[in-house]
């Protein structure tokens, strides 16, 4: 092995703090809209406190951005995509809707983060069970803030097959469908 230069100055690297399920005051980093599908990509970094900046500071380490949440503008949507805007709107007080979509960079928002079970197709993990975060909710910073939002319990793949399997046992016995994060709606 060949000496590293410099080595008596290099900092040791700690226990990286992974964020946890809660609430969240956000900045929206970018925007992309898929047109075709009626949906918004929104990437976010966390504002305030102890995890602030944390998906920069985890793409910096392990060139992975994990901030990401998905709201569709579909027609059969519209409502959850005008709670989004409101949202926005409450959390920053100058800003009003415009229907430029990239407007909203820079813009706060309350997030509320809940771990989810998934099991990955590709890489490393592939069709092992693991758990990540997801944006179950937004809401105005102030919400977020003062404390009223709730966290919900971890979805669970036994829990959500259950569910699946007792909602639509004779729609999956005849039918035979995948639904891939392209049409997730929210």
């Amino acid at each position: 092995m060949r000496k590293y230069q410099g080595w008596e100055s290099v900092e040791e690297s700690g226990n990286f703090d992974s964020i946890k399920p809660g609430g969240y005051v956000a900045v929206i980093k970018n925007i992309e809209d898929d047109s075709d599908k009626e949906y918004l990509r929104i990437s976010y970094d966390i504002a305030e406190g102890k995890f602030k900046n944390y998906y920069m500071g985890l793409y910096n380490s392990q060139n992975f951005w994990g901030g990401n949440f998905f709201r569709s503008y579909k027609e059969s949507t519209i409502g959850f995509f005008k709670g989004f805007i409101t949202a926005i709107e409450k959390s920053n007080p100058a800003y009003r809707w415009d229907w430029n979509e990239q407007g909203l960079k820079g813009k706060l928002i309350g997030i509320v983060l809940q771990e989810e079970e998934y099991i990955p197709q590709q890489g490393k993990y592939a069709g092992q069970v693991r758990t990540r975060l997801i944006a179950q909710e937004v809401h105005s910073v102030d919400k977020i803030r003062k404390g009223e939002y709730t966290v919900k319990e971890k979805k669970s793949l036994v829990q959500n097959q259950n569910t699946q399997s007792q909602n639509t046992s004779s729609f999956a016995d005849s039918q035979s469908f995948n639904i891939g994060e392209d049409d997730i709606q929210f």
